[in-house]
């Protein structure tokens, strides 16, 4: 996993409410409310976005299907590490994000 890539996104998150990580994928993935938000599996970003939002999404320059287990993931895109070398490159498919995954509904916690 790119370490660097990771911290990049912790610090993008940090000032936002609710986030907590978890290991995925074989990286590091950032929950918002339970929700998976986005992550990293090795020198990619994972961006969720939404099936709605896939398609067009997907049409950008270092956007590809997420296809971790072979078969794409529909509304899960991968990002690679020269799509985001700016904070302001990062920044928006952060907020992209977090436009479709703040409109989830917030997974209760285990009791």
């Amino acid at each position: 996993m790119n370490e660097k890539l990771a911290q990049r996104l912790e610090a993008a998150l940090k000032h936002k409410r609710g986030i907590t990580t978890r290991k995925m994928f074989g990286g590091l993935c950032f929950l918002m409310h339970g929700n998976m938000l986005c992550g990293v599996e090795k020198n990619n970003l994972v961006m969720r976005v939404g099936a709605e939002n896939y398609e067009k999404l997907l049409k950008l320059k270092y956007a590809r299907p997420m296809d971790f287990t072979g078969k794409p993931m529909k509304g899960l895109l991968y990002i690679s590490a020269e799509g985001v070398k700016t904070k302001t490159a990062l920044d928006k498919w952060v907020n992209r994000c977090l436009d479709f995954v703040s409109g989830l509904p917030k997974k209760q916690k285990n009791k």
